[in-house]
Formats: structure tokens, sequence, C-alpha cells
């Protein structure tokens, strides 16, 4: 099992939302780093649900890899702002993967909180700089996440 770190503006998708739905197509990547972090991505993988954008912005809750490898259909769609017009149907060039919801913690872990435990080549998020919308997480920092913000 692999851990990752997935953002989303609460504005547009929370927590809540996945707790309410359930389930729910991580959709809309159009970073390539961040879509091939996406295509390694394995059933049963956690995710940490990051809550970007925010005021403050910090991890939220944990998600799980529900089914990997998904073509975003988004990409496709001429009246979604993740449609991409050179994207061949044939071979798409947008993948993304179904969560589901694992928890919501009971407060928010706050940015500065993971920038004061961590150094930037321990977890990516507090890296100066860092715009990734999904990213991995060693195991060893994703225990000391989990125990974190479970206290």
């Amino acid at each position: 099992m692999n851990y990752w770190l997935m953002k989303s503006e609460p504005s547009a998708y929370s927590i809540d939302d996945l707790k309410r739905d359930r389930t729910t197509l991580w959709d809309g990547v159009r970073n390539y780093q961040a879509r091939n972090f996406l295509r390694s991505m394995q059933v049963g993988d956690l995710a940490f649900f990051y809550h970007s954008n925010a005021e403050p912005p910090g991890i939220a809750g944990l998600m799980k890899v529900s089914k990997p490898d998904i073509v975003d259909p988004t990409q496709f769609d001429p009246k979604s702002k993740y449609y991409d017009e050179k994207s061949p149907k044939d071979n798409p060039r947008w993948r993304t993967v179904e969560v589901e919801f694992v928890e919501a913690f009971p407060t928010l872990l706050p940015l500065e909180t993971l920038r004061q435990k961590f150094s930037p080549e321990e977890l990516i998020l507090v890296k100066q700089g860092n715009r990734l919308s999904v990213m991995p997480v060693e195991e060893q920092v994703a225990q000391q996440i989990l125990e974190m913000a479970r206290s």
C-alpha cells in the first residue's frame, strides 16, 4: 500500500462532500507529474485529503483509492473547464482514480503545523513553491501524520 496527498479547494469539493458522496472521481488534474502519480495508484492506497486555498490550508481527512487508472472524462467535455481539445480519444492524455471516504479528522491539521514537523525532503507539500495537486507521502511520514491528526 502506498500513501498520497491530494489537494482540493474546499469551495470546489471538500472532505464533507466526499463524506456525503462516499466516492468520487478525482478529475481535473492537468499537471503531468501529478497525472503520473495518479497513474501509479493502486486499489487500497490511502490518500490524505488536503484543503488548499483555505484559511488555514491543511489536511482534513483520509480517503482510499477504490478504482485506479480511469480515463478522466472531463478532458473530452467542451463545457468543462478541464477540457483538452488536444487529447486523443484513442489514447487519452489524462487519467485519474476513484476515491472513497475513509474518515474526516476531528480537526484540520494545518500546513503550518506540517511545516514545523517535516522538512521538504520528508514531505513535498512543505517545499517552497510546490504546487503539485497530487504527491506521494512516505509511509513513515504518513504514520506520523495519522498520529498527529487523530490525537
